[in-house]
């Protein structure tokens, strides 16, 4: 059997999970973007009609996918900065499982607060 030459293939690094959660949260974003910019541009057509839709955000389903939105975002940013360095900094490469666990703490550090505060809003009144 052909042995595979070596370094070709992600092997579920903290690399491959970045890439991929980069990603997936660049996506969800843009579609987040896709539909705050249709909804504002509502108020030009009809207010009475954008009253209404914003009126159908305040509920606690929208509260909890504001969180997955502010996830996403905190998480894209900082792994955006992380990519960076990986990218210019000659020796970024070399400390890119360093780099993104510090993605990790400052997204940590940052979420669990807001997550607190947004949910004692949302459910609490």
């Amino acid at each position: 059997m052909p042995s595979k030459p070596a370094g070709t293939l992600y092997r579920g690094r903290e690399g491959m999970w970045s890439w991929v959660a980069h990603r997936i949260t660049g996506v969800g974003i843009f579609f987040f973007l896709l539909v705050h910019v249709l909804d504002t541009a509502l108020v030009r057509v009809s207010p009475e009609a954008y009253n209404e839709v914003i009126g159908t955000y305040k509920n606690p389903i929208v509260g909890l996918l504001e969180v997955g939105l502010v996830a996403a975002i905190l998480f894209h940013a900082f792994n955006g900065v992380r990519l960076i360095l990986v990218d210019f900094w000659a020796k970024g490469p070399r400390y890119q499982r360093q780099l993104m666990i510090g993605v990790g703490v400052v997204w940590v550090v940052l979420f669990v607060p807001f997550v607190i505060r947004h949910l004692t809003h949302v459910f609490g009144g």
